[in-house]
């Protein structure tokens, strides 16, 4: 297949840490097109939970085999997601919605992005064994001592178990 035909996704976050909401969204953006970037937006002036190498790691061992050939995940700063989109050839950016709340902020951003360069959002409901999932809810939980198992790829948990400190 040449350069031209390949049909690319880009699917943006900060994955800090990936859940395996996020994992399942990348499935199936997988099964749509022929190439998915996972952009591992990060903001060099906030400290992250783990950082971008790591998210990066996590990423790439909690892809299935299946897909593993067709996802490629990069890190990318201080750039707007149209312009990464541009760079990289994709023609659709996929975002996963676990609630009509995720709809209501992620609308304005979609709407914007087609307007500055015409590229469109597909939006992927979550599945619903994880509507409740977020990065930030896990770390929390994590952190107080609630397990997160079924929520995250265990080398994920193991990694921030790690970080809770010693009552």
């Amino acid at each position: 297949m040449s350069e031209q035909q390949i049909r690319r996704a880009v699917c943006p976050g900060s994955y800090d840490p990936v859940t395996l909401g996020h994992v399942d969204v990348l499935v199936r953006a997988a099964r749509l097109y022929d190439e998915v970037v996972v952009a591992v937006l990060h903001n060099p002036a906030k400290q992250g939970t783990f950082t971008v190498e790591q998210r990066i790691g996590f990423i790439e061992r909690s892809l299935p085999d299946e897909i593993r050939g067709r996802v490629r995940v990069e890190a990318f700063a201080g750039r707007l997601l149209v312009d990464v989109c541009r760079d990289v050839g994709a023609e659709a950016i996929v975002k996963g919605l676990r609630s009509a709340a995720d709809f209501a902020y992620e609308l304005p951003m979609a709407l914007m992005n087609r307007h500055l360069t015409g590229v469109e959002t597909v939006f992927l409901p979550g599945a619903q064994e994880f509507e409740h999932v977020s990065s930030s809810l896990v770390k929390e939980v994590a952190r107080f001592g609630g397990d997160v198992s079924g929520l995250v790829p265990d080398e994920v948990r193991d990694a921030i178990v790690a970080l809770r400190p010693n009552p």
